[in-house]
């Protein structure tokens, strides 16, 4: 019996731990319970502001989306077009490729041409043609080609071109000038010593060409202008190489009596030389003009002294009447006036009023000097033209 009570007191006794245990664990699960529905409110309100947040951000970038939109658009046009402009511009370089290579070989045709003295020669006068025609010069009224002349020497000159300057002068130009040893050093495939070289050279043979052209003495052939001849060369690439290679090649040309010039300075000089007629046209009608002025004061000198002479007569004509008409009314018409007292007539004479106006006297003063010097001017001639004498168109001052 007493086991039976002790086994129902602890029976009851575990389950009433049992049940505080369970109400602990069921305690500490609502608490945890609780606790993650806190949290789980506070994710939700923060996602909710987060969202909302996003939502006003979305309304922010819309514009920024739709203008990255219109960029992207923009981009692919330009792509598109890129493209097509890169094709255009490989057909292009394809096409200038190919013209370079025709180029090339022109320029190797027209080099190993050019190595003929005889080409050589017409290449140079058709450079020296042009530059001529260029200053605006016309040919046998400007210059003159392949003038033959005799030197003090006794020596027959021809020189390419002679230019004519103001005062009966006259330029040579020598249109022959020395290039294959500046052809042989532009090949492409030449050592740089060996490009200079051949540039040595060819500054040496400008410098021969030069005392050789000076050995002539174009000037004692043409005396009537400077004593120097022009070295013209063909192009500037030439005479600049030949000049890096001497730098004092143009101050001993100079001293021979001779000018280097290229394409370039050449037609600089000719320019100059129509300049230089311009002014001398411009010079020479300026004489005309002072010649014409000088005559037209002298002829208004004359005229004037005529017209003093006119307004003279004027005068005396104009006394002379007054006189009469002084001696009509006192002498005359008293007279006829009895007549008419006497009733031998009825009509009434007209009174006769004398002239009180004059001539217009001569206010300018070279009008007046000329009329008191008369014998320093030219005379007025009338000569009987077809308008009859002492008409205008047959009037002349002599």
């Amino acid at each position: 019996m007493d086991g039976w009570v002790w086994a129902l007191v602890g029976l009851v006794v575990g389950a009433g731990a049992a049940w505080s245990v369970a109400r602990l664990v069921h305690a500490a699960r609502a608490a945890s319970v609780e606790t993650e529905r806190d949290l789980l409110r506070e994710r939700v309100l923060d996602l909710e502001a987060s969202l909302a947040e996003d939502m006003e951000t979305a309304a922010l970038l819309a514009p920024l989306k739709d203008a990255l939109v219109r960029v992207e658009q923009h981009v692919g046009v330009l792509e598109r077009d890129r493209v097509q402009q890169f094709g255009s511009l490989r057909a292009l370089l394809g096409r200038v490729e190919a013209e370079t290579q025709g180029l090339g070989k022109a320029t190797a045709s027209l080099a190993g041409s050019l190595r003929s003295s005889s080409v050589r020669g017409a290449w140079g006068e058709v450079q020296l043609r042009r530059v001529l025609e260029a200053s605006g010069m016309l040919a046998r009224c400007d210059f003159d080609e392949q003038v033959t002349a005799v030197s003090a020497h006794e020596r027959t000159v021809r020189p390419d071109v002679v230019v004519r300057l103001p005062g009966r002068k006259s330029l040579v130009v020598d249109a022959k000038a020395p290039m294959t040893h500046f052809l042989d050093a532009q090949a492409e495939d030449l050592p740089d010593d060996e490009r200079t070289a051949l540039l040595g050279r060819h500054a040496a043979a400008l410098a021969a060409h030069v005392g050789a052209l000076s050995a002539k003495e174009y000037w004692s052939a043409f005396r009537d202008g400077p004593e120097l001849v022009v070295c013209f060369v063909p192009s500037d690439a030439m005479l600049a190489a030949a000049m890096a290679a001497q730098p004092a090649l143009h101050e001993k040309a100079l001293t021979q009596r001779v000018v280097l010039v290229g394409p370039g300075s050449l037609l600089a000089l000719l320019r100059t030389v129509a300049f230089t007629w311009q002014q001398d046209a411009l010079s020479q009608s300026a004489r005309e003009l002072l010649d014409l002025g000088r005559e037209l004061h002298a002829r208004l000198g004359t005229l004037g002294a005529h017209t003093a002479k006119v307004g003279r007569s004027l005068q005396s004509s104009v006394e002379a009447y007054n006189a009469m008409v002084g001696a009509l009314e006192s002498r005359v018409l008293v007279t006829a006036r009895r007549m008419r007292d006497l009733e031998v007539v009825t009509d009434d004479l007209d009174v006769l009023e004398p002239v009180r106006s004059g001539p217009r006297p001569l206010t300018a003063q070279e009008l007046i000097d000329a009329v008191t010097a008369p014998d320093d001017r030219p005379q007025l001639v009338l000569d009987e033209g077809d308008d009859g004498p002492g008409t205008a168109a047959g009037a002349r001052v002599g």
